[in-house]
């Protein structure tokens, strides 16, 4: 797929109905391919109206920290969405949570699927980085959670320079 007229932005209050549907596509697309049906349903089950109201409640006080913690890619010309419309988002945590990691995080990342492989995931992860490297941090690393399976997603942050660097264990509570 070729190169697509987008342009990267801060985040505003009124991308927050678009910015919602990317959020979904992000937490059905974390169990799919990657953890089977059950992962894939434990990610679905948590989109309630509660939670996007608290998603949403909490996106705004990341930004008003730094308007570029959120960033949005915005289809200029109507080719994936309306035009005007964001098909992506990059969402790196504020300053104020770099001791969380010791380093700038990189919380989300996510291109509506008929959309990758034009570039734009690339933009987004540039301007992750700018964002982070702009941050006052304890170690200069941005670091985020990948799941080990998710290839295509390993294959893309290893483009970008990202390396192995220890291993997130969970459990249930």
């Amino acid at each position: 797929m070729s190169e697509m007229n987008v342009t990267v932005r801060p985040y505003r209050p009124t991308d927050s109905t678009a910015l919602w549907g990317l959020k979904e596509g992000f937490e059905r697309g974390l169990g799919e391919g990657t953890g089977g049906e059950s992962k894939a349903a434990r990610y679905d089950a948590k989109l309630t109206e509660t939670y996007r109201d608290r998603y949403l409640a909490w996106v705004d006080r990341c930004v008003e920290e730094n308007p570029r913690n959120v960033q949005i890619a915005v289809d200029d010309d109507g080719e994936i969405a309306a035009a005007g419309e964001p098909i992506g988002y990059v969402f790196v945590l504020p300053a104020s949570l770099s001791f969380i990691w010791d380093a700038a995080v990189l919380n989300e990342l996510y291109l509506h699927p008929d959309a990758r492989g034009t570039g734009v995931a690339d933009r987004l992860m540039e301007a992750a980085i700018e964002t982070a490297d702009e941050q006052d941090l304890p170690l200069d690393r941005l670091v985020l959670d990948v799941d080990r399976k998710n290839e295509r997603a390993k294959a893309f942050y290893e483009k970008h320079g990202f390396e192995h660097w220890g291993e997130m264990v969970a459990r249930d509570l």
